[in-house]
C-alpha cells in the first residue's frame, strides 16, 4: 500500500513539503497520549532478545532513526511509537538559523537515495531544550546531535559547540558532535585532528559535568581518507569518547550540490565501519548509518561490529512501519539462529 501511495502521490510532491507535513503529523501524534501508547505497544520492539546496552544506556532494539529528520526535537515520541528503538534529534545549532535556500531536498527514486543541502535549519538550542524538558509519555532514547552555527567562524567553533552542549547535554541520553555535514561551509575541516581535539575536549568537559554524565560520540564523513578515519578513531580513544557514528552523507556523486544518502552510500559506510572496528575493537561503541535498507543490512552491520544501527532514507522508501517491520524480522532471525540475545552477533565477522 505504501509503495503505491509513494509512487502515485508522494514522489510527485515537493520533498521538503512532505517532510514538514510528516513532522507535524508525528508531533500531533506525540500530543495524543492514548493513540501514542497504543501504537507504541503494537509497533515498538518489546522482545527481550533485541535489547542492547551501549555507553550505559539501554535500548529496546538496535535500529534507530538517524539525525536529520527531527531537527527541532519536535516529534521523538511519535517516531518511537512507529518502532524505532531510539531517535537522534538535530542537527541543532547554538543559534537559530534558516538553513540554505530552497530547493534543498531531492529524491533520487531509481537509486533509492536522497540529496540534501538543508544547512542545519533549526530553531536553536534553547528552543530544542524547552521541548526536551517535556515529560515523555512513552519510553524513548533520545540522542542529541549538535553542529556549528553557520555564521560562527572556525576559530570560535569550539565555543559554539560548548554553548549548545550546555543547553542540551543535561537533557540528552547521549550527545553527538557533528563535524561531517557537507552543507555548512568549512564544517568538515573540523575533522582534522588538530582542530577536532580541542573541540571534542571542550564539549566532553560539559558532557562529563552533567548530573548523570552524558555519553559523547562524534559523527564522521564517509569521504575521509582511510588514514584520517584511523586518526579520528585514535583521538576518540585518547579522549575517552563513548563512540563514533559512521557515516554522514557523501559529496562523491554527480547530482545536485549537497550530501547523498541511501543505497549508493551502503558500501562505503560498511567499509568505514569495518575499518573502525579493526582499529578500536570494542573500546568504543560504533553506530552504523548509511545505506541501511532492510533486515539484512542491519544484521550485516551488527556482525561487522556495530552495536547500534540507524536509518533515515530507508524509512522514506520503506514506509512508516519500516523500523517495526525490521525489528520483528530481527526477532525471528535471532530465534532461528538459536541466540538468546542479538548482542551475541556483534562483531562476529569483524
Amino acid at each position: 500500500m505504501y509503495r503505491l501511495v509513494f509512487t502515485q502521490v508522494l514522489r510527485r510532491l515537493d520533498a521538503e513539503a512532505v517532510h514538514h507535513r510528516t513532522v507535524r503529523a508525528l508531533a500531533l501524534l506525540a500530543r495524543l497520549p492514548l493513540l501514542k501508547r497504543l501504537l507504541h505497544r503494537a509497533l515498538a520492539p518489546h522482545d527481550p532478545a533485541l535489547r542492547v546496552s551501549a555507553f550505559g544506556v539501554h535500548f529496546p532494539g538496535p535500529l534507530g532513526l538517524a539525525a536529520g529528520f527531527d531537527k527541532d526535537a519536535a516529534c521523538a515520541e511519535g517516531i518511537a511509537a512507529l518502532g524505532f528503538s531510539h531517535v537522534e534529534v538535530g542537527t541543532i545549532t547554538a543559534h537559530a538559523q534558516p538553513g540554505n535556500p530552497r530547493p534543498r531536498l531531492f529524491r533520487l527514486v531509481p537509486q533509492r537515495a536522497v540529496i540534501n543541502r538543508m544547512g542545519f535549519n533549526n530553531a536553536g538550542a534553547a528552543a530544542a531544550a524547552r521541548r526536551l524538558r517535556r515529560t515523555r509519555g512513552v519510553p524513548v532514547v533520545v540522542g542529541v546531535n549538535i553542529g556549528k552555527t553557520k555564521v560562527v567562524p572556525e576559530a570560535e567553533a569550539a565555543d559554539d559547540y560548548v554553548a549548545s552542549a550546555k543547553e542540551l547535554a543535561p537533557l540528552a541520553d547521549y550527545l553527538v558532535v557533528n563535524v561531517s555535514s557537507p552543507n555548512t561551509p568549512g564544517l568538515r575541516d573540523l575533522q582534522a585532528v588538530t582542530l577536532l581535539r580541542p573541540l571534542l575536549s571542550a564539549v566532553k568537559e560539559v558532557a562529563d559535568g552533567t548530573p548523570r554524565r552524558t555519553p559523547l560520540l562524534v559523527k564522521i564523513a564517509p569521504d575521509l581518507a582511510d588514514e584520517d578515519v584511523d586518526a579520528v578513531a585514535d583521538l576518540a580513544v585518547e579522549l575517552g569518547l563513548d563512540g563514533i557514528i559512521a557515516t554522514n552523507t557523501t559529496i562523491r556523486h554527480g547530482g545536485e550540490t549537497g550530501g547523498l544518502s541511501g543505497r549508493p552510500l551502503k558500501a562505503r559506510s560498511l567499509e568505514v565501519l569495518r575499518r573502525l572496528r579493526a582499529k578500536v575493537g570494542d573500546r568504543l561503541v560504533l553506530v552504523s548509518v548509511g545505506g541501511v535498507e532492510d533486515v539484512d543490512d542491519v544484521w550485516e552491520r551488527l556482525l561487522a561490529g556495530a552495536t547500534l544501527v540507524q536509518g533515515y532514507t530507508g524509512w522514506i522508501y520503506g514506509g512508516p512501519l519500516w523500523a517495526s517491520r525490521i525489528h520483528r524480522q530481527l526477532s525471528r532471525r535471532v530465534r532461528r539462529h538459536r541466540l538468546s540475545s542479538i548482542t551475541e552477533i556483534i562483531g562476529r565477522t569483524a
